[in-house]
């Protein structure tokens, strides 16, 4: 499993003891799961085009401490909100768009628990919704205590993913559920798409369960096949591996909600959608699914003259990223960080240029990171309208970046950078490994 940080004695122990204190049990009973967030060096918004990604996970994420309850009830306590969640695991959970009002205005169907705000109890329950449309049989509920890394939730990191999965694995192991990564990423598919009805893709919780420390993830969103890539030794003699010369930036902008009123997203994959149809049409291949995976790069490179403006930004930003993602490989495989990192960043600008996202925090952000001191390459996570960027950094190095980020984003943005957590713009983590239960 590699040399992982995460998670520390006291942090298990600390989960541990809550989870005693609620249960009664004994503290060396309890179970934790550890469920990493992702990032995403390549593959910037080609996944819903079916192209190739990779990822890698971080040594900050998602702990739940759990056990048993022997019953079918469900009690979960959060470190992040208030209430506690209660529900029972033969009860049949529904959609959430499912839930409809009775004549009394009241929920028909399992809706929040007794002191549970916010809703924060719809992970759990889409969990268990999506164990029992797969036909599992879950007869004990959990009392349990969830927690995530402070001030992360809204960085574009994918912890709503990590909590899913988080779930699923608790459930999965207080049943002696024997189930598989790959069920698992269904599963969690299941939770977002259809009990909670977001219209996101696999590419998250891929990363999160598919992920091993040292290596870079490899996702090929058409096929659903994936593969490990492993660095190399940087120095044979002195055996110092990839990983102890980098470590990870996240740099913080403040924005937790996003500054644009436009429907970005949504927009933007029907404007790749839009440029395959052309660009399949012009080939004679007018009845293939219109994804920007399904046409050739010959074929493209011959008709992409038929694309208006913001149609042949949208198909140069998929054909360029995918490119830079198979070569990101290479790069990653020999070692040659300097190489990867200049991928990373021209992915970065790609998305700003050609697939025109990010607000303007972001854009200044990604443009320090990219000339600090021993920077690799740097990168939004995520769209760039909210959240943090990521940036590869040399290891001895980092300390030095992180404060010249600092100082220089608080210049340009002071309001935003006091309003992050004790006023770290900049965290420093390490590569992470997949999430289990320990």
């Amino acid at each position: 499993m590699g040399e992982v940080s995460w998670p520390s004695e006291s942090e298990l122990n600390f989960i541990k003891t809550k989870v005693a204190d609620m249960s009664g049990r004994d503290a060396r009973e309890v179970r934790v799961v550890v469920s990493p967030y992702r990032i995403c060096p390549l593959g910037a918004h080609i996944d819903h085009q079916g192209g190739t990604v990779s990822a890698m996970t971080i040594n900050k994420g998602i702990l739940l401490g759990f056990v048993p309850s022997n019953d079918s009830q469900v009690v979960i306590q959060s470190g992040q909100f208030k209430g506690e969640v209660r529900f029972c695991v033969d009860e049949m959970q529904l959609p959430k768009n499912a839930i409809k009002l009775n004549n009394s205005g009241q929920q028909n169907g399992p809706g929040p628990g007794p002191g549970e705000e916010c809703n924060w109890g719809n992970y759990a329950r889409g969990a268990l919704y999506a164990l029992q449309k797969s036909g599992n049989h879950v007869k004990w509920g959990i009392i349990g205590f969830i927690y995530g890394a402070e001030g992360l939730d809204s960085s574009g990191l994918s912890s709503s993913a990590a909590v899913g999965v988080a779930y699923l694995l608790a459930f999965e192991s207080s049943n002696n559920l024997t189930v598989d990564p790959e069920e698992n990423i269904e599963y969690d598919r299941l939770i977002e798409n259809e009990y909670l009805g977001l219209k996101n893709g696999i590419l998250d919780q891929s990363a999160i369960l598919l992920s091993s420390y040292g290596c870079l993830t490899c996702m090929n969103c058409k096929t659903k096949e994936h593969k490990l890539v492993r660095a190399p030794e940087m120095n044979s003699r002195c055996k110092i591996g990839m990983n102890k010369k980098l470590k990870i930036l996240l740099a913080f902008s403040g924005l937790k909600q996003a500054l644009t009123t436009n429907p970005g997203y949504n927009r933007r994959v029907a404007e790749c959608q839009e440029a395959a149809r052309i660009l399949l049409q012009a080939s004679g291949n007018q009845g293939v699914e219109p994804r920007l995976s399904n046409v050739e790069s010959e074929v493209y490179e011959q008709h992409k003259c038929k694309l208006d403006p913001i149609l042949a930004k949208r198909a140069e930003h998929y054909f360029s990223e995918n490119n830079r993602v198979l070569n990101g490989f290479d790069s990653w495989a020999s070692g040659n960080l300097e190489e990867f990192g200049k991928l990373i960043s021209a992915s970065g600008l790609s998305s700003i240029q050609n697939y025109e996202c990010g607000s303007g925090p972001l854009i200044q952000l990604y443009e320090i990171l990219a000339k600090a001191p021993g920077v690799y390459g740097a990168r939004f996570s995520g769209a760039g309208f909210r959240g943090c960027c990521i940036a590869f950094v040399d290891a001895n190095r980092a300390l030095e970046a992180a404060s010249f980020v600092e100082k220089e984003y608080t210049i340009l943005q002071p309001k935003l950078a006091s309003q992050i957590n004790e006023g770290k713009v900049v965290l420093i983590c390490d590569a992470g490994d997949c999430a289990r239960v320990i």
